[in-house]
């Protein structure tokens, strides 16, 4: 699926050479030309209005830190170590890069947002003993579908920001799923339970391995926690989680420039 997403991106991008001797390229957030050679096909402005996480945060789930006890980190099984998020996701500029990249197949604004992954800080211990980026799979007709997963493309560009293995094989989906976005939170937890598993001869590796699982945007945590239950039954020792933006839960306020974000905004 990795030499289909790779064949597919390089067609693009030929295509895309080519409409750019006609066309100037516009952002793909705020659809403005791009007068200047621009980061993953999003414009300056618009990586500046992309909201990260406010400090402090919780060490272990990246949370931002309210003085009381932590709200996320329940949400997460005792073998999840880390979690981190690059920035808020729910509307605005960071939804319409996402979008971008999951829905509008621009796969060239991955290296960018995996840029900005790169830059999360993890935990030492984390950033010691990590061993391999493990993506979150996608099925197999809805990959073929769009021809790539993006959770594969960030996971390759942060592998190699990071300078450790992407496992792409590792993973399986074991069934298709309904697409989480207007599910409750219990839905969630059903509707991706059991529906992942290590693919054959992959305990090998797993064996001992503290895997980073890396996927576009996290809400409830309830895919993560779903392929993390998985390569730890297979035998990984620790798992920490890797993504590009994370939804605002209830009780969250985030400002932003231009507008408000709180946990009852549209939720990717």
């Amino acid at each position: 699926m990795i030499a289909r997403a790779r064949v597919v991106a390089a067609a693009r991008s030929a295509v895309d050479a080519a409409l750019d001797l006609v066309l100037p390229p516009t952002c793909v957030a705020c659809e403005r030309l791009l007068s200047a050679p621009a980061d993953a096909l999003v414009c300056r402005l618009c990586w500046a209005r992309v909201v990260p996480l406010a400090a402090p945060r919780c060490d272990r789930c990246g949370h931002p830190a309210d003085g009381h006890a932590c709200r996320w980190c329940p949400l997460l099984p005792p073998y999840v170590r880390a979690v981190r998020s690059s920035c808020w996701v729910s509307s605005g500029t960071a939804l319409a890069i996402v979008h971008a990249l999951k829905y509008g197949a621009w796969t060239a604004v991955a290296p960018g947002m995996a840029k900005r992954m790169g830059r999360m800080v993890f935990p030492e211990d984390v950033e010691r003993e990590r061993t391999a980026i493990v993506p979150v799979p996608l099925a197999r007709d809805r990959e073929r579908e769009r021809g790539y997963n993006q959770s594969a493309l960030l996971g390759e560009a942060l592998a190699t920001i990071w300078r450790i293995p992407m496992w792409s094989d590792v993973l399986q989906r074991s069934r298709r799923t309904e697409t989480q976005t207007r599910l409750t939170p219990e839905q969630r937890r059903h509707n991706v339970s059991g529906a992942f598993r290590v693919a054959a001869g992959a305990g090998t590796r797993l064996r001992g391995a503290h895997v980073i699982i890396v996927d576009d945007v996290v809400t409830t945590a309830a895919t993560l926690n779903a392929c993390a239950s998985a390569l730890f039954d297979g035998g990984a020792r620790i798992i920490s989680y890797a993504t590009f933006g994370r939804a605002p839960a209830i009780g969250d306020r985030v400002e932003t420039t231009g507008e408000l974000l709180d946990g009852n905004s549209r939720r990717h």
